[in-house]
């Protein structure tokens, strides 16, 4: 890769890695889940529209209205508060590693809808270990807490909306401006996150902290996460650009231990290797056929 390619690369790698240092942030401070997921979404919706109104990149949207609509609620508008109302209980280094299946799952959901995936050997012996990396996660580290184990199951359930994601935009919204489908579904999904949000707002201002963390989550995790990876599709193209998605879960995990004083066991370090091990395993290093290639748009908004 081009020295340009390479920082997009380590660009893209800090953007997927904090946000979960940044909700955790946010969750511990107060701010409800359901809050803290609809403020980041308005803010990257008025960012990412803003833009793309102004590159005269909408139009074609209207016909699309169907996916959009799928795409908004299960990538963004349920994942989002899950993964927040999971960091109630778990550790921000926790929800990445459980976040790093998001391939592992997208593989697997390719067997059934991606046209010419099939289960070879390497594929199947690489869902078995990213599974077995799950179950050393949950049978280790969080098996003597129910609060942990609601929690890691909803990151995990997080996940899996994350890889259907990936799912649409390669079967719906393909050839669309990333920038239009990105701002669009997130204006959508703050429409579906604002009852929520009014349901369970902050009961007081919250701290200057968790205020700054739902910012940088929105315009940094969210909008310019999406114009920093466009560069690197563009600079170093698609198939290694997924590679990223194995990156980002080392970097949380770092953070979290650097930031937040967290202390991963011995269960966190193994399911994290088995879990990316797996993950490069049944991908092949790459994402199944056109999800691949439409994961420059079904990962912006994280």
């Amino acid at each position: 890769m081009t020295p340009r390619a390479w920082a997009a690369f380590a660009t893209m790698s800090i953007l997927w890695g904090i946000p979960y240092l940044f909700i955790k942030i946010a969750v511990d401070d107060g701010v409800p889940p359901g809050f803290v997921a609809w403020a980041r979404v308005l803010m990257g919706a008025v960012v990412l529209l803003a833009l793309a109104w102004r590159a005269r990149a909408l139009g074609g949207l209207r016909s699309r209205w169907k996916w959009l609509i799928a795409y908004a609620v299960i990538e963004i508008s349920i994942p989002f508060p899950l993964i927040a109302f999971g960091e109630q209980h778990v550790s921000s280094s926790t929800t990445a590693i459980a976040i790093a299946t998001v391939p592992l799952i997208a593989s697997l959901l390719a067997l059934k809808f991606a046209p010419g995936e099939s289960l070879t050997g390497r594929r199947l012996v690489g869902m078995l270990v990213g599974f077995a990396g799950v179950a050393a996660l949950v049978g280790i580290d969080v098996s003597g807490s129910s609060e942990e184990l609601l929690g890691i199951g909803a990151i995990v359930l997080a996940a899996a909306g994350y890889a259907c994601g990936a799912l649409i935009i390669a079967r719906g919204l393909g050839g669309l401006d990333g920038r239009a489908t990105m701002g669009a579904s997130l204006a959508l999904a703050t429409i579906v996150l604002t009852p929520l949000a009014a349901l369970d707002p902050p009961t007081e201002v919250p701290p200057a902290g968790a205020i700054a963390a739902i910012v940088v989550l929105g315009l940094v995790c969210t909008a310019a996460a999406f114009v920093a990876f466009a560069e690197l599709v563009r600079t170093a193209g698609p198939t290694r650009s997924t590679i990223v998605t194995y990156v980002n879960p080392v970097i949380a995990l770092a953070l979290g231990v650097a930031l937040l004083d967290e202390q991963p066991g011995a269960g966190a370090i193994v399911g994290l290797v088995l879990i990316l091990a797996g993950s490069w395993f049944s991908t092949d290093g790459r994402l199944p056929g056109r999800i691949e290639r439409r994961l420059a748009a079904s990962q912006s908004a994280r």
